[in-house]
Formats: structure tokens, sequence, C-alpha cells
């Protein structure tokens, strides 16, 4: 006496996928004739081991070619629908078999199965056009190994940066805030002369970033090392110091080793997580902490009269340099913000398109 198995389905809107709940089959019968579905097999199902059949007639028509695939917990078939849509339902009769259930493991509403379909037709697009660069670029080689070597540089040197000042404020403690300026300044002036070709890349195409965040943050940070930090000795020796190197260099240790990795086609996905996130407290921090510097040098530009301008006659009038000071820092938030809210998109953007295909 023949018995019916367990039967789960799922589609998409060129397939079937059919799963027979029986294990250790031997030899199925399986075809399609006149649209209908036809399975006999001798296996191991609810019913200890039988011969186990079933039928099944599909809503539309289908090619009849079926793709089996057999393991020894279940057989699982792939069937093409002759027209690419989706269907209401997979049988030709509306009450749904006892024996058939959906297969919630590769379920997927129509929705959800067109979202798959235009994720895989941009991937497949932009496979063609990586292809198609390769082939048409001579230079690409050279490209990428300038900029794997320029992000394993500022890598080495903002890590050598960190980790010494990591070091120290273990062993000194409070004390390594008031000279980290002179022991950790001369690295910090080749890193961040070296970053102005952040602002280049993206001119000349190397790499397809924003020119507008990338000034910004360059600018703003050059500004802090070469004028405040580097032309007053009084605030050499100032602790706030301390956490602007320290911030900036937290951010750095991950950036530039995901752009690093990113330059040859290769990914971490903990380091890409950390770099997307690691922003979100040390990048805030590290705008209070240029503003604090700010603050504390503006008495100091106004006593010294350091880059003061002197505007000519009639006016004879003397502009201190923390006047503009003042200005900057309002620019500092304004564009503080912009490249916040630059992150926040990058982070969406990378981290959910993540997400949809892993699940």
């Amino acid at each position: 006496m023949s018995l019916t198995p367990q039967v789960y389905w799922a589609q998409r809107h060129h397939e079937l996928y059919v799963r027979v709940e029986l294990s250790d089959v031997q030899n199925p019968d399986i075809s399609i004739t006149d649209n209908i579905l036809h399975f006999k097999a001798l296996g191991h199902g609810a019913k200890g081991v039988n011969t186990y059949e079933f039928s099944l007639e599909f809503l539309e028509p289908v090619k009849t070619k079926v793709v089996q695939r057999s393991t020894q917990r279940q057989v699982s078939l792939t069937v093409k629908k002759t027209e690419s849509h989706w269907w209401p339902r997979l049988t030709k009769q509306e009450r749904k078999p006892l024996f058939l259930s959906p297969d919630f493991d590769r379920w997927l509403e129509e929705s959800d199965a067109e979202m798959e379909l235009r994720e895989k037709e941009e991937e497949r697009i932009s496979k063609i056009r990586t292809e198609y660069r390769v082939r048409e670029d001579p230079f690409l080689y050279v490209k990428r190994g300038y900029l794997f070597m320029y992000n394993l540089v500022q890598f080495l040197g903002f890590s050598w940066i960190f980790v010494n000042m990591t070091v120290r404020l273990f062993i000194l403690g409070k004390d390594s805030f008031y000279d980290t300026f002179h022991t950790m300044s001369d690295m910090m002036y080749f890193c961040q002369t070296l970053a102005v070709l952040e602002i280049i890349n993206p001119l000349i195409g190397l790499v397809k970033t924003g020119v507008v965040p990338a000034l910004i943050q360059v600018f703003g940070r050059n500004v802090i090392l070469f004028i405040i930090l580097g032309q007053l000795d009084e605030m050499q020796s100032k602790g706030a110091v301390f956490f602007v190197f320290y911030m900036w260099s937290t951010i750095e240790i991950f950036r530039y080793p995901f752009y690093m990795l990113a330059s040859i086609d290769m990914q971490w996905k903990l380091l890409t997580w950390i770099r997307y996130t690691i922003w979100i407290p040390t990048y805030p921090l590290g705008i209070v902490s240029e503003a604090v510097c700010i603050i504390l040098s503006m008495p100091i530009f106004t006593e010294t009269g350091k880059f003061s301008l002197q505007l000519p006659s009639p006016l004879n009038v003397n502009v201190s340099f923390s006047v503009f000071l003042s200005i900057y820092l309002v620019l500092l938030f304004i564009g503080g913000f912009i490249n916040l809210r630059h992150l926040y998109k990058q982070r969406c953007r990378r981290l959910r398109s993540r997400k949809r295909k892993t699940h």
C-alpha cells in the first residue's frame, strides 16, 4: 500500500522548489506529464520504510525537465516555469492538498522575490562592468597598487601613534596628556600632510567618493594641527591635544585597513562593521576635542596678535585671528554635521545591503 509523504514548496518568478520529506530514498521515479508532477519512491517517511507517492497538477504550464537532488534526509526538486511570473498558488485545484505546505526555509513574498531579482541583476551588471573595466583600463593594477600602498602607509602611521599613546597612557597616566604633541607631532604631521591625497584621489577619479567630505575632514584637521597647535607653543602642552590625536588615530586604524582591502576587492565582515560603527562615538568626541583646542587658543591669539589682520586706512582696525577662529568654530560644527550625515548614510547603505545578502 502506497503512502503520501509530506511535501513543501516555494517559488521564484522563474522556477518552483519542491521538497519531499523522505530519507534514504533509492531510485525515485519522478516525471512531469500533462503538466502533472508524478513522484514515487521507496524511502523512510512518517510511516517507516514504505513506498510513498503523490501527484501535483501545476496551476500553469511548466517545463518537463526536473532537476533532482537527493540527500539522506530529503529529496529536493526544481521545476522551471514556462512563463516567468508570480503564481498565486501551486496547484490547479484551489483547495490545497493536505500533504502540501509552504517551505518557509525558502519562502519569499512577491515583493521580496522582486527585490532579490533586482539585487541579482545589479550584481550581474556590476560584475560585467568590473570585468569590462579590468579589460579596458591598462593602469588598473597600478592604481590598485598605489591605493593599497597609500592606505597601508597611513595605517602604519596612525597605528604607531595609537599604540605609543596607549602605552604611554598606561605607564604615565595623566602625565602623558601634556607632552603628547612633542612626542607624536612628527608622525601626525607626516600622516596629515599625506592625507591631502584623499582630496586629490577623488578629483582625478582614482576613488569614487565625495570630494566635499574629504575636503572638510582634511582641511579641518590641518587647521588644528598646523595652525593652532603647530604655531602656538602654549597650546602644545594642553591636555586637549591628547584627546584630539587619540580620537583621530582610533578612527584611522580601522578606516585605512578597510580601504586597503577594498582596493584589492577584499572584504572582512568584522572590519566592515567596525569601520562603519566606530565613528559613532569617536567622531563627535573628536569634534568636541577640536572645538576645545580652538576655544583655548583664541585668548592666546588675541594676546599675542599672531596672524592678526591690519585693515588699511581709513579703517585702521586690527582684526584678531581669534575673530576668524570664532567663525571657523561655527563652521566646524556645520562641517561636522555634514560629515556625520554622510557617514550615517554610508553605514545604512553598506550594512543594510550586507544584511539583505545574508538573509
